[in-house]
This record gives structure tokens, C-alpha cells and sequence, in this order.
């Protein structure tokens, strides 16, 4: 039966290959409350092991949309993982919970087994960024659903936080905004760059018309920014209000999603000069000022609200932990 199901296109030997492959790579994220051990029919994760006490879990999912088709065009799958990660567990630290498990789906048509361990590999390695086991998952190969060399991904992200930590909470007018840098593009927005790219003839193994000592694919498949190492001392410290993760929607669409009723940011646009790679999708795109920021993050992954009177040494803190971060706002009434 077996060799039947693989003349129908299915090798389950291939997907046992695979398991032992990304075995390691899965233990490598371990952490208190997960062993991170594959093969069972479901991953386990013990929260009193990990240190909670009265925790209320908040769960994320997400993929990483068109930003595939450039993984797939240029042959480098070895970060695109790391932005499915990125993706959930950014989003579940902006309701102030620490990321704790993560699984993972692959989607092909007919399975490669190097194609897919390098995708684990960096699903791993957005694990160990953000803290985070990777538990589980499941890898699908199914004849006829995708063209060759096709796949789709898909994460799932659980976390937790005690109760009453949970963001946002206590935003006031008056608030600062701090805005913390992205790697890039992140995962958002690539429908609209790829059009660009092609309108342009621009190549993806060339020079970037921005940056002349890296590829146009390297810039683009620069992996999203994970905020949880630098983040999280801070919201369990009481030094955060409130965290928004920028993606589709921008700047524009997300800030407002953390902020109650009868508030709005005011941004500083001195503060938001565009980088070299959004300067170029601007003019190249001729994408309008309002285009830009309801569609790309345009430089800014994250912006973290803060009291006034904290907003100083929330910015040292966080230049500390390595990110590049910049007054970009305040909250106000509107």
C-alpha cells in the first residue's frame, strides 16, 4: 500500500526522513514547561513549569504572505521561517504575554526534503529569538494542490501572562510613542513589491538600486524583526502600556488598535524619514505618502506607548537591548 500511495504522489518515507531531520533543530528551542519532542500525535507544555502562577493564555496565527514567492523565486528558504515565527509571536507579545510554544504547517505539492528542512531551520531559529518551543506541527504533501516547487506556510503561537498583565492597559493622553526599527519590509506588503519589482525589471540577484553592497532578494527576504527579548523585561516591569506590532495596515491602522476609545497618535513625521529601501518602492511605485503607510511598515516594526515620565529610561532600556529605537510620538485626544 505504501508504494501505491506513493505512485499517487505521496512519499511517507520522505516525511519520516524529514521528522529525524528537523528533530534537533526542534530540541534546540527547548525551554522550561516543553522538551520540544516530535512524533507524538500532540505537543505538550506544562505552564506551571515555566513559571506561572494564575496565567491567562493568548494565542496567534498568522503566515507570511506573498513575501514566499520571493523565497521560492531566489532559492533561499532558510529565513522565511523566522518571519512565520516573527509574525505570531509579535503579536501575541502585544497583548503583554511571553511567547511559550510554537507549531508550524508546511504545505507542497510533492515534498522536498531539503527544501522543507530549511524552512524548519529557520522556524527554529525565530523560536530561539523569541524564547519560544517549537513543539509540533505537520508537513502536508499533497499532489496537485501547488506547482512545483511550491509551498505555503502557516504558525500558530501560544503565550501566556498573569492575569492582570495582560497590554494594553492604562494609555493616557499625553503618552509617548517610541518607534522601534524594522529589519525591512518584514512579511507585509509584498504583493505590492513584487509588482513594483517586476514594473521596474529590477532583478533580484542584482545590486539593490538602494544599497549597492547587497542583492535586491537579500534586502527583500531580510527576516522580520523579533521584539520579545527587548520587550518583555519592560511590560513585566510596568514600563510599557502598550505595544503595537506594525503590519498590514501600517503605521496608520495598527497604533490605533492598542489605544481605548477617544484617543489617536500623532506621529512626528520628522521622525519618520523613510529608509533607503521605502524611499525606493516610492518613487519607483509611485506610491502616494497615505499608500505607504497603510501598506508598509515604512521603517517602524513596532511602537511601544509609554508614560510620559518613563518614556526616557524606556528608550535607554531599549537601546541597551540592541534596538534601534527613536521618539516618534505622543497619544492625544481626539
Amino acid at each position: 500500500m505504501g508504494d501505491a500511495y506513493k505512485s499517487a504522489g505521496v512519499d511517507i518515507d520522505a516525511g519520516d526522513r524529514l521528522i529525524r531531520a528537523i528533530a534537533p533543530m526542534a530540541k534546540s528551542t527547548a525551554r522550561a514547561g516543553a522538551d520540544s519532542a516530535l512524533g507524538g500525535f500532540g505537543g505538550l507544555f506544562d505552564l506551571k513549569a515555566a513559571g506561572f502562577a494564575d496565567p491567562i493564555l493568548v494565542s496567534g496565527a498568522d503566515g507570511v504572505g506573498t513575501k514566499l514567492k520571493l523565497a521560492i523565486a531566489t532559492g533561499r528558504h532558510d529565513t522565511i521561517g523566522v518571519d512565520l515565527v516573527a509574525m505570531c509571536a509579535n503579536d501575541v507579545l502585544a497583548q503583554g504575554a511571553e511567547p511559550l510554544f510554537f507549531l508550524d504547517y508546511f504545505a507542497t505539492g510533492v515534498l522536498s526534503e531539503e527544501t522543507a528542512a530549511s524552512v524548519v531551520s529557520g522556524v527554529a531559529e525565530g523560536c530561539r529569538q523569541a524564547g519560544c518551543a517549537l513543539i509540533g506541527g505537520e508537513t502536508a504533501e499533497m499532489p496537485g494542490m501547488y506547482a512545483k516547487g511550491e509551498y505555503d506556510l502557516a504558525g500558530f503561537c501560544v503565550g501566556a501572562a498573569e492575569r492582570g498583565a495582560l497590554l494594553p492597559r492604562d494609555v493616557s493622553a499625553g503618552d509617548a510613542l517610541i518607534g522601534l526599527a524594522s529589519s525591512g519590509a518584514h512579511s507585509n506588503g509584498y504583493s505590492l513589491i513584487r509588482k513594483i519589482v517586476d514594473a521596474t525589471g529590477a532583478r533580484l540577484d542584482a545590486p539593490a538600486p538602494f544599497n549597492a553592497a547587497q542583492s535586491l532578494g537579500d534586502a527583500l527576504l531580510a527576516p522580520t524583526k523579533i521584539y520579545v527579548r527587548s520587550l518583555l523585561p519592560l511590560m513585566r516591569a510596568g514600563d510599557i502600556r502598550a505595544f503595537a506590532h506594525i503590519t498590514g495596515g501600517g503605521l496608520t491602522d495598527n497604533t490605533p488598535r492598542v489605544l481605548p476609545a477617544g484617543l489617536a497618535p500623532v506621529f512626528d513625521d520628522n521622525a519618520l524619514s523613510l529608509p533607503p529601501l521605502f524611499q525606493w518602492l516610492k518613487e519607483a511605485g509611485d506610491v502616494s505618502d497615505a499608500d505607504m503607510r497603510r501598506t508598509f511598515n515604512c521603517g517602524i516594526g513596532g511602537v511601544v506607548v509609554s508614560a510620559p515620565e518613563k518614556a526616557d529610561r524606556v528608550l535607554a532600556a531599549l537601546t541597551d537591548a540592541g534596538e534601534d529605537a527613536r521618539m516618534i510620538g505622543v497619544v492625544e485626544k481626539n
